[in-house]
């Protein structure tokens, strides 16, 4: 056990000054003794409280209502005020003394007691402001895991999966996921829980020089959050036009006034035409602008009230809420699971998932893809999960819950793929049946007319599995004939139409929809499925909001006394944000920041996060305190991984992310209303330029604050791990309050102060 010299209380010397003076009574010698003993017991149980978990913990402290410790604490205090009033009267009575033994105890006390008792009026304003706990253990780890079921890692995982061999990139993926993401994942949980700061503060306490990695974490967690928000508007208006029947994107509207259809969608398909020109309204350039689009700024509004109204009454409430909606999250995961693999062609889209390439595993870009998804499946490095984890006890083991959220993460994976592939081969196998049938029909007018031969007459009965019967057919004729039917049909190949889905995430997403819309039922379906975004996206955002908001009030403590004003400034600040990305080419401006931006940023403050617990103290102290809450020692190999392994495999992906930046071309998906079909264009100058911008901004806070650090002589380690960092916002409210222990160790201080006086 460390040495707790130095946090002991002065009351032992104070206790001990009447022993030099040689007329004091007997009783005010009792009385001044009977303090110090006091106060040395209550100053070793004070430290041993964080030393020894055996001693003292806050699990055998017995907790009591605010009102009630209030008045214990004034009661107690007065208690102590009149009894050393007494003491001193008596002590006061004239005696024979040296004067030496006079002047020196005054002046002993009068040194001594300041750093003790004296409490700067700021730290009196907060005390009645404490941080809240978790309600329960379960409560936070389905933050946690709320926090990482992001609807947009889910997809792009599965998409990965697809593109990069298969079985090959899920074995990448776990490899790196223990290696990489559990280790990080656990040292945001530590500092957070252990300093109980957000993500501005805590690396202040842990490394001062590397303090700036906060800033640069809450405003690239501000920034996502603005996206993010516009994507679940996104969702929730899709959710909205489910209620009709059919849905929408199953068939092409009518012209006003007409029985035709409309000449733009029926260039494409259903689903392609409202995305882009119901839902979002799209310009066919990022250069086009435009006010924001009222059906989305609206449904960007609606979202932030229902995020507000989960979140604004604090943990005691978001606890129940995330219960619900994780819960509600994976039930329908599981009815979806059942009803896809029920559907026709769901074996055929499964089959891709089992295809491994060992070639593959030699391949560098898979791997720097993988270790990318690792990071951002857990959402490391936004400071949602220091924020989450800093209304835990610091007892809590979350070494244990770093597992469980990253395994609990890993299902939800493994339980989405599946049922998306499943889908995705339905929807290939109805448009390759729908191809056939159309392709027949087109092949006997054709023979009708004399165009085509009678040789390429198709079988008229397609009834059972059209495409087998026509490819079979097809496969049957000889090449010059094959070569005439093409030259008038395309080729209707369920290979093909499926692996279409890997040109992007974004096709990916638009074939689900339109796969929704064949399955029976699509009206119950599509509600479904949107309601599930709808609360992944809720829970993610939930995260992102303590990321926020947990910061500010750490920061500026005046926040606090107006929690709910406060956090409906913050809302009303992001809608007023977002209302950019609403705009019509808003979804461009999404995809610059979801596709290329955010990924630099991310791994910047993961490498500084990393490197100020490596600092401080060589990570060995965090490593000894951490292993003094918890009463066992963490595992050695976390160690290692923290200062040897993980720098250089987070350096390597650093640096393996900017070259592979500066060789790709940095495009999006475009609108072109002339031919209803989807363009690759490249970002403007101006648009790369800004993006840099925006990065050399959110990133300038870490060299300034180390500047700001070496001009000031700040040390670069910290010098509070030699004490446990409790300040008066540390402290549990409600259901958890101060501990009866500390409040008597509180009321001895003041005891010793009238004495003193």
């Amino acid at each position: 056990m460390r040495s707790t010299q130095k946090g002991k209380p002065s009351l032992e010397r104070v206790g001990a000054a009447p022993e030099s003076l040689p007329g004091m009574t007997t009783e005010a010698q009792a009385s001044e003794s009977s303090l110090a003993k006091a106060s040395s017991a209550e100053s070793s149980l004070g430290s041993q409280t964080w030393e020894d978990k055996g001693v003292g913990t806050w699990s055998l402290m017995a907790w009591v209502s605010e009102a009630q410790a209030l008045e214990a604490r004034a009661a107690r205090a007065q208690a102590w005020e009149t009894q050393a009033c007494e003491a001193q009267s008596r002590a006061s009575q004239p005696k024979p003394t040296s004067v030496s033994g006079v002047e020196a105890a005054p002046v002993l006390k009068q040194r001594l007691l300041p750093a003790k008792v004296q409490v700067p009026e700021k730290e009196k304003s907060e005390v009645l402001f404490t941080r809240p706990f978790w309600s329960s253990k379960v409560e936070y780890i389905l933050a946690q895991v709320g926090y990482s079921m992001r609807p947009g890692s889910l997809w792009h995982f599965c998409y990965l999966w697809l593109h990069s061999g298969g079985c090959s990139f899920l074995i990448i993926y776990i490899f790196l996921l223990l290696l990489l993401g559990v280790p990080l994942l656990f040292l945001e949980m530590a500092a957070g829980q252990r300093t109980r700061q957000g993500t501005i503060g805590v690396w202040k306490v842990i490394s001062p020089w590397i303090g700036g990695v906060g800033y640069t974490s809450f405003m690239v967690c501000f920034i996502t959050g603005l996206y993010l928000n516009v994507v679940s508007a996104w969702t929730l208006f899709y959710l909205g036009q489910s209620f009709q029947f059919p849905v929408p994107w199953e068939k092409c509207p009518l012209l006003k006034n007409s029985t035709g259809l409309d000449p733009e969608c029926a260039r494409t398909t259903p689903s392609l035409y409202f995305w882009y020109r119901m839902t979002l309204k799209a310009s066919d350039r990022i250069e086009d602008g435009g006010p924001p689009v009222f059906s989305l700024s609206l449904p960007l509004f609606v979202s932030l009230c229902i995020l507000g109204a989960l979140t604004i009454n604090g943990l005691k409430s978001t606890g129940k809420v995330i219960y619900v909606l994780v819960s509600l999250s994976y039930l329908i995961i599981l009815c979806f699971i059942i009803r896809s693999i029920l559907l026709d062609g769901a074996v055929f889209g499964l089959r891709y998932l089992a295809v491994i390439k060992i070639s593959d595993m030699y391949n560098v870009n898979l791997w720097y893809r993988a270790g990318n998804q690792v990071l951002f499946s857990l959402g490391l490095g936004f400071g949602s999960i220091v924020s989450i984890s800093s209304h835990m006890q610091p007892s809590n083991s979350c070494l244990s819950d770093a597992f469980v959220v990253a395994l609990a993460n890993l299902v939800s994976m493994l339980l989405f793929t599946p049922f998306i592939c499943s889908v995705l081969g339905f929807w290939a196998t109805v448009l390759t049946h729908r191809c056939s049938e159309k392709n027949t029909e087109t092949l006997l007018k054709l023979v009708t007319l004399g165009i085509l031969p009678p040789e390429a007459q198709p079988p008229q009965n397609l009834n059972g599995d059209p495409t087998s019967i026509f490819t079979s057919w097809f496969n049957s004729l000889s090449n010059p004939i094959k070569r005439k039917v093409l030259r008038h049909v395309p080729e209707c190949n369920l290979e093909k139409q499926f692996l279409k889905v890997r040109e992007n995430t974004n096709f990916a997403f638009l074939a689900f929809i339109e796969a929704m819309s064949f399955i029976p039922g699509s009206v119950f379906w599509s509600f479904l499925f949107f309601l599930m975004l709808l609360t992944m996206g809720m829970t993610t955002m939930i995260g992102i909001m303590q990321g926020i908001i947990t910061p500010l009030q750490d920061t500026f403590t005046s926040f606090q006394k107006y929690t709910k004003p406060f956090t409906v400034v913050v809302f009303l600040l992001m809608f007023l944000c977002g209302l950019f990305f609403t705009r019509p080419s808003g979804s461009y401006y999404v995809r610059l920041l979801a596709d290329y931006w955010t990924v630099l940023p991310v791994i910047i403050i993961i490498i500084f996060e990393n490197l100020a617990v490596s600092w401080a103290s060589e990570a060995r102290s965090f490593f000894a305190d951490l292993a003094n809450l918890w009463g066992h020692p963490v595992y050695p190999i976390i160690r290692w991984l923290w200062s040897c392994l993980n720098p250089i495999v987070l350096l390597v992906l650093f640096v393996t992310t900017v070259f592979h930046l500066s060789l790709k071309t940095i495009t999006y998906l475009a609108w072109d209303s002339s031919t209803s079909k989807e363009v690759v264009r490249r970002y403007p100058s101006w648009g790369l330029f800004a993006m840099i911008a925006l990065l050399l901004i959110v990133i300038l806070p870490i060299p300034t604050y180390f500047v700001y650090c070496l001009t000031h002589g700040i040390p670069v380690t910290s010098t509070r791990w030699d004490k446990p960092v409790i300040s008066s916002r540390s402290l549990p409210i409600s259901v958890q309050l101060t501990p009866i222990k500390e409040v008597q160790k509180e009321e001895i201080l003041q005891g010793d102060i009238q004495i003193a006086d």
